[in-house]
């Protein structure tokens, strides 16, 4: 397939996979005689690995180790497992500092009982 269809298959955009490509995250596809990129369903899976990772907010290096552990079959999968551990450590972490900016904002909207901005206590505590 080329790689209009193989984008909308796996729901990428065709830049973002030029990219995989540039950085071997995924391998040099074939070419047809016009110079036209040809891929395979192999292909395809290993895109849709990639945006799942992606999704998760995994990094493009430890995707890449991920990558390379699936043809490790025998070996421990304690690498995969730091991967994730550490992903929901990042995650974790995120979550605290959301609930901060959540408790600040809701501090500041509940502050404010002016009409107008000269008396908005919103803009007097950003001010301040």
């Amino acid at each position: 397939m080329q790689i209009k269809q193989l984008a909308q298959l796996v729901s990428i955009n065709a830049k973002t996979i030029r990219y995989y490509e540039q950085i071997h995250l995924i391998p040099a596809p074939k070419r047809m005689s016009n110079g036209y990129r040809v891929y395979s369903q192999a292909d395809a899976e290993r895109l849709i690995f990639i945006r799942r990772c992606r999704d998760l907010h995994i990094p493009l290096d430890a995707i890449k180790t991920l990558l390379a552990a699936q043809t490790c079959g025998d070996k421990s999968c304690a690498e995969v497992d730091d991967i994730i551990e550490q992903q929901l450590i990042k995650v974790r972490a995120a979550q605290k500092e959301l609930k901060k900016l959540e408790l600040s904002l809701a501090c500041l909207l509940t502050n404010c009982s002016a009409n107008t901005i000269n008396d908005c206590q919103i803009i007097k505590q950003l001010n301040s």
